[in-house]
């Protein structure tokens, strides 16, 4: 096996295993409702954890508990900038990393073409960007929207309004709990 394919298997179930870890110690909660009396920050922290599989249910709880005491628009902007640097991390590892594993394998049965066609890459970009704005995890989405090559131009304001629409959302709830 590639020594890079190696490194990288082990950065992801490592960081696998960090996100389980802070979950099932409520690491998270404790972190943002210590923060609770500091609105700004417990958006941008709870928008962070907002972006993964593995931290989203706690990440959603904290954003409806901030809701409560605070306006749901302020949450969604910060928030948004929180949940923009966790994709953005994401993002970037699958652009720069997986998406070569994709293209090796493609050629390898002889579909590279495939994956370097515009309508594959518009489709994938549309259906990731969806994927993002939805309650599916954003990997799924940052995966798509990776394995195109899209432009970091693109990417960063298309993932901080889908990720401010769908946490104004979750305040809105929390607001009207």
């Amino acid at each position: 096996m590639d020594k890079k394919l190696t490194k990288d298997l082990f950065i992801i179930s490592f960081s696998i295993i960090v996100a389980v870890i802070l979950v099932k110690t409520d690491a998270i909660i404790n972190l943002i409702n210590s923060t609770k009396e500091y609105e700004i920050i417990a958006s941008f922290i709870a928008g962070i954890f907002y972006t993964s599989i593995f931290t989203v249910a706690p990440a959603t709880a904290a954003i409806i508990e901030i809701a409560q005491k605070s306006n749901p628009f302020l949450i969604a902007l910060v928030g948004g900038f929180g949940a923009l640097l966790g994709d953005y991390i994401i993002f970037k590892y699958i652009r720069d990393n997986i998406s070569g594993y994709i293209s090796s394998i493609a050629r390898k049965i002889r579909h590279e073409s495939i994956l370097e066609s515009k309508i594959f890459s518009f489709s994938f970009a549309i259906i990731g960007a969806v994927i993002v704005a939805s309650p599916l995890p954003d990997e799924i989405g940052l995966a798509l929207m990776g394995i195109t090559k899209m432009r970091t131009l693109y990417f960063v304001p298309i993932s901080y309004f889908l990720n401010s629409i769908g946490i104004f959302v979750l305040a809105l709830i929390g607001s009207v709990i």
